[in-house]
């Protein structure tokens, strides 16, 4: 017997319904316990007594704040400080190196990390810059941050981690070269946040807000797409990546078979990709 605040099958299917809908992002049918989890949350915290009352409100209702919370509690990835650690390597030792070359005269670049969730990833890439390429400090570099949600969105701008936060990814160097403590917690410095440039952006809406990008950080997110939204997603940024530019995917996702414009590049353990032909 299900618990009270449990899901039934066709309250499950209207969720996943929904964030298909509004996201495109594929909940898969083995998440029904974290979808329970998080949506015991919000039902608790919006005055519901079950989860299936807070459903059963959500279908008859005009789209409306609860819907987005809902949407937003579940799609929304956690991320860290250099997560993988590879791709950074790469940035550092090959890639920025070489786009630094290719732009000396017009001294700019726009990096765009595509779901930054908290802000780890765009922080990380800031820090990076900040702590081996001095000569970019009279360059124009924007770092854009994108994500779905306006709750993580939010939080990524206050760049307020706890100890946990902190310590995944980042050495103690980094730490207290970078960050503040402040109420049992750690603030980032504003030299790196005012490096960073948050927007709320759906990626299965229009990217028309972005500028061309010298580098895209789309990692971890096709894995979330059916093949359609992934093929769609990667035509996207084919359209948004200036034609030496470079897309990082995540450590398990690939263009392979769903966008042939793509080349699979190779630095050390990290796996990248440009266009063909540049």
């Amino acid at each position: 017997m299900k618990q009270a605040m449990g899901i039934s099958s066709s309250d499950f299917d209207y969720i996943r319904q929904l964030i298909y809908t509004h996201s495109a992002v594929v909940l898969d049918s083995d998440k029904t316990y974290l979808a329970e989890l998080y949506l015991q949350s919000i039902a608790e915290s919006a005055g519901f007594r079950t989860i299936s009352s807070l459903i059963a409100y959500l279908r008859n209702q005009p789209f409306n704040h609860l819907h987005t919370q809902t949407i937003e509690a579940l799609v929304t990835n956690e991320t860290s400080f250099f997560r993988d650690k590879a791709p950074f390597e790469a940035l550092r030792k090959y890639v920025l190196p070489e786009l630094m070359q290719r732009r000396r005269i017009e001294r700019s670049l726009n990096i765009w990390c595509a779901a930054c969730s908290n802000g780890q990833e765009p922080y990380s890439i800031a820090i990076l810059i900040r702590e081996h390429f001095p000569l970019l400090a009279d360059w124009s570099i924007k770092i854009i941050a994108s994500d779905f949600s306006s709750k993580v969105l939010n939080r990524a701008r206050q760049g307020r981690y706890n100890q946990l936060e902190i310590r995944r990814g980042l050495s103690q160097q980094l730490q207290v070269k970078y960050f503040a403590p402040v109420d049992n917690e750690w603030q980032i410095h504003d030299k790196i946040r005012q490096m960073v440039e948050f927007q709320q952006i759906n990626l299965i809406h229009s990217w028309s807000s972005l500028p061309s990008i010298d580098i895209i950080f789309l990692r971890n997110v096709l894995i979330y797409f059916d093949i359609p939204t992934k093929k769609s997603l990667l035509g996207k940024a084919k359209q948004q990546l200036r034609l030496d530019g470079y897309l990082f995917l995540g450590s398990g996702e690939t263009t392979f078979n769903l966008d042939e414009s793509f080349e699979r590049m190779q630095f050390e353990k990290s796996i990248c990709y440009k266009l063909h032909g540049t």
